[in-house]
């Protein structure tokens, strides 16, 4: 748990526990830190977009800092309900924004609340960028004034839509005649797969598509197992040849296949790396976090294509598409961004095109990997263990981390340790364990991806043994 006074953005904005450390006074700190960075770029006047998920008290929170960014000489944009992380980040280009405010904690546990802060391409602001914000941010709430008339409540969603039709040709998928079941996570995707797919044969099941703050059925609103369990098993019940699964804020997916069985985020982003360059045939650089899988760095070779490694976070992937006019960047976690629409993960515009690529190639998603991995010449395996640990360890179990210089892990020589974010350990065979510290969350995570499924629970211990944690 942070001090009352200290506010830090983590991997993707400032996360803390709902009346404990998330309060609307320091939702009013953080909103005042940003408005002064706006300022201090010279936007003094400009606009602002404010959006907000389906937790407990989101509206309100938001209703405050776009209050608070009134009262600095900024128009809000309020959306006028709760609305995908992607369908905000739009909203900023739509209304020539010079950014964004989200209340939302993504996939945190029920009792967590957060708060987002994007640039004006929609992407997230880049970690100098959020030093100055952090900087900004008084000591205390400053008291409330008057500012009529600069909040103004819209919907965000037909701009989107619109544009989105410009991205990807709905009509095929439509027309397909597929049942896709759509599990929403209790969160902001509910309903927009239906919507978006309405008036064909396909058809959109649909569950946990209401709004329910405590989460029921899962731990977290987070796109991996056993959250997502109850919803493969309604999609196996119903028959479903696909479940796309997005997370609370629908900035991510998860998807699973026609049997019920999850397909894990690294194979994901590989099938849509393959959908691009392959199906679509398109070209340009693909930016990858050091959490995510070598697939993209075959895939680079195959088609003659650069691939860019960031650290973890959006905040450094969304500056990197911008750069290289990226194809697509993403991350472990599920959330990919795309060419020709904003740098910010997009949960229902990726779920689209793995649908779309079902369809191009007539193919059901556990056919689509076997496709993907001949491609490859090889098949690869992924896990990921989550640890608790105490924050009053934290120094503790860095250091131990940081000494270990292991010279192989689970029988595998160790060809190199990366340390750009956390410690990476890249295999002679191009395996790789990854023990990392989570941004957001007092957790500590250890990831591993090889060519040979024998060997992913033995490194992943080797991984926790390092930490201390086994």
């Amino acid at each position: 748990m942070q001090p009352e006074d200290s506010i830090r953005f983590g991997t993707d904005g400032w996360r803390g526990r709902i009346g404990d450390d998330y309060t609307f006074a320091n939702v009013r700190r953080c909103t005042q830190g940003f408005a002064r960075y706006l300022l201090e770029c010279g936007h003094a006047g400009k606009s602002v977009v404010v959006g907000y998920d389906q937790r407990f008290g989101s509206e309100h929170f938001a209703a405050t800092a776009a209050q608070v960014l009134a009262e600095h000489g900024l128009n809000a944009w309020l959306t006028d309900g709760a609305t995908p992380t992607p369908v905000i980040a739009y909203a900023v280009l739509e209304k020539q924004a010079v950014g964004a405010i989200n209340i939302t904690a993504s996939h945190n546990p029920p009792q967590d609340n957060g708060f987002k802060v994007r640039d004006h391409t929609g992407g997230a602001v880049p970690p100098a960028g959020l030093a100055r914000i952090e900087a900004n941010i008084p000591a205390a709430a400053e008291p409330a004034q008057a500012a009529a008339g600069r909040v103004q409540k819209f919907d965000a969603a037909p701009a989107y839509i619109h544009h989105l039709r410009d991205v990807i040709d709905l009509e095929p998928i439509k027309r397909a005649g597929l049942r896709v079941m759509v599990d929403s996570m209790w969160g902001n995707g509910a309903g927009w797969f239906a919507r978006l797919l309405a008036g064909g044969t396909t058809t959109v099941l649909e569950v946990h598509n209401q709004r329910n703050p405590v989460f029921p059925e899962m731990l977290r609103p987070e796109p991996i197992p056993p959250n997502i369990d109850a919803g493969l098993r309604a999609a196996v019940a119903q028959g479903a040849d696909v479940c796309l699964i997005t997370d609370g804020d629908a900035d991510r997916v998860g998807v699973g296949d026609e049997h019920g069985v999850f397909i894990n985020q690294l194979r994901v982003y590989a099938l849509l790396a393959y959908h691009m360059l392959e199906v679509r045939g398109e070209r340009g650089p693909i930016v990858r976090t050091l959490s995510t899988t070598t697939m993209l760095d075959r895939l680079g070779e195959l088609y003659g294509v650069p691939v860019h490694e960031t650290g973890v976070g959006f905040k450094y992937v969304a500056p990197k598409m911008t750069a290289t006019n990226a194809l697509m960047g993403g991350e472990e976690s599920g959330g990919f961004a795309f060419r020709n629409h904003v740098p910010e993960r997009d949960g229902i515009l990726a779920g689209l095109f793995i649908l779309e690529l079902m369809c191009r190639l007539r193919q059901k998603p556990s056919e689509l990997l076997e496709t993907l991995f001949t491609r490859l010449g090889a098949r690869y395996f992924y896990d990921r263990i989550d640890s608790d640990f105490p924050l009053a360890h934290r120094a503790e179990t860095r250091a131990r981390v940081a000494a270990a210089l292991p010279a192989q892990i689970a029988g595998l020589p160790v060809a190199r340790i990366d340390k750009t974010d956390g410690y990476k350990y890249c295999l002679q065979d191009g395996s790789w364990l990854l023990i990392r510290f989570s941004g957001t969350e007092p957790i500590i995570r250890v990831y591993c991806e090889t060519t040979t499924a024998l060997n992913v629970q033995p490194m992943l211990q080797a991984g926790l043994q390092i930490a201390g944690l086994a």
